[in-house]
């Protein structure tokens, strides 16, 4: 990419996101200069939580996943939540937009949760990923090698553990749209 002002990032995210996984990093692409588009199910407001339990802030949809073109974007963030990636992995255009971005070679990052969804699209077969604990025997069951490390960087691939990774994560988000 080279220049990150240049950068076009697509997040994706429904009910259930963990908030900071959400709004930290598109804060941090944003004040280096990336314009991020949010794309969910609907344009309806979407639930944020702190945690499992406890609501926290919604965040409004730019576009839904049917108005995603995989082609005006350099990358794609995947914000966890326990509920949020469970939600997408089973909308088939949020696997096809996964599955597209890999193909293609664009980055892709996800944390805490959101490798369930790098999973259900098949993309981590034979590839380095950490995510968070619960979830790790399903990453390997998909054929990742999975690293207990703040953040993983396989080629194109970006992923970390939990939201104490956060500055991690977006540092190498950064790098990745900035080489």
């Amino acid at each position: 990419m080279a220049d990150i002002t240049k950068a076009r990032v697509l997040m994706l995210a429904a009910d259930g996101f963990e908030t900071v996984e959400l709004f930290e990093p598109r804060k941090a692409l944003e004040a280096a200069g990336a314009t991020v588009t949010l794309a969910s199910i609907t344009k309806a407001p979407i639930q944020g939580m702190k945690g499992d339990i406890d609501k926290a802030e919604t965040a409004q949809p730019d576009i839904t996943l049917d108005e995603v073109d995989v082609d005006d974007f350099d990358a794609l963030v995947l914000p966890g939540g326990v509920m949020n990636p469970d939600k997408l992995r089973v909308e088939e255009r949020a696997v096809e937009i996964v599955q597209d971005f890999m193909d293609d070679e664009k980055v892709v990052a996800a944390i805490c949760h959101a490798p369930w969804l790098l999973a259900e699209a098949d993309v981590i077969d034979g590839r380095r990923v950490t995510g968070f604990k619960s979830i790790r025997t399903d990453l390997e069951n998909a054929g990742a090698d999975v690293e207990d490390s703040e953040v993983v960087v396989d080629e194109n691939l970006i992923t970390s553990r939990c939201p104490d990774d956060i500055p991690a994560f977006n540092k190498a988000i950064i790098a990745a749209l900035s080489a």
